[in-house]
């Protein structure tokens, strides 16, 4: 198993105890995508937050291939990020004074063994848009961009929190879609968080969480193209 989680466990303190996850168990395989469900309070985002290094788990492990993340220091976990994981955001966070391959450059100029600039920009379809700035483009194109500039490092892991949450339905699919192509066009594994269950069915692994667990683990034989999920 390529990513591991075992027994991970994560509380916060406000004045009053939270706990947010309970003891989450799950794997996914080398280049497969997986999608974590569950409504908002469910610790989606949590669980996401400690498997990319940004936040630390209370007890259990988390692992990605032989790096073990959750035995990392402050120091190893910005390595981690650099180095081994990707994230999309539902808002793009791009450079507003940057153009599109600016936007692009400036993580492959700290990335070790980035793809490169163009063959990404190519593979989202914005080698036209190359010299544009964020303003001059669409949400959905923009999403594109933040795809685009997490990719380009050639992660071991891409992150999605729930990357068409902005968007329109049609722009939806069609981000979709392009997620689906990089996964098969450069092997990328990729794990998305979403409350939307219609697009389980473009993921090699389903798993829902309820309350901080995992309430439910399932495997699709068939995946579903993207450009034809419906909801």
């Amino acid at each position: 198993m390529f990513l591991t989680v075992s027994n991970l466990t994560k509380s916060y303190n406000t004045g009053i105890i939270t706990q947010v996850l309970k003891g989450v168990c799950m794997g996914l395989e080398e280049g497969q995508i997986g999608v974590i469900l569950g409504p908002s309070g469910s610790g989606k985002s949590t669980l996401m937050n400690i498997i990319g290094g940004v936040d630390r788990a209370d007890g259990g492990t988390a692992a990605l291939g032989d790096i073990q993340i959750t035995e990392l220091t402050d120091d190893e976990l910005v390595e981690f990020r650099r180095d081994s994981v990707g994230f999309i955001f539902q808002f793009y966070n791009l450079i507003p004074n940057l153009t599109v391959a600016e936007n692009i450059e400036v993580v492959s100029n700290i990335s070790k063994a980035p793809l490169s600039t163009d063959e990404v920009l190519d593979a989202v379809g914005l080698s036209d848009k190359r010299n544009r700035f964020p303003r001059e483009l669409s949400g959905g194109e923009q999403q594109r961009v933040s795809i685009a500039r997490a990719i380009v490092k050639n992660p071991k892991l891409l992150l999605c929190d729930e990357p068409t949450g902005a968007l329109d339905y049609e722009t939806s699919r069609g981000v979709l879609t392009l997620l689906q192509k990089v996964n098969e066009q450069f092997g990328t594994t990729i794990l998305m968080i979403t409350h939307n269950s219609a697009i389980a069915g473009m993921a090699h692994a389903v798993f829902r969480l309820r309350s901080g667990e995992v309430a439910e683990a399932t495997l699709n034989s068939e995946l579903v193209p993207a450009e034809r999920i419906e909801w």
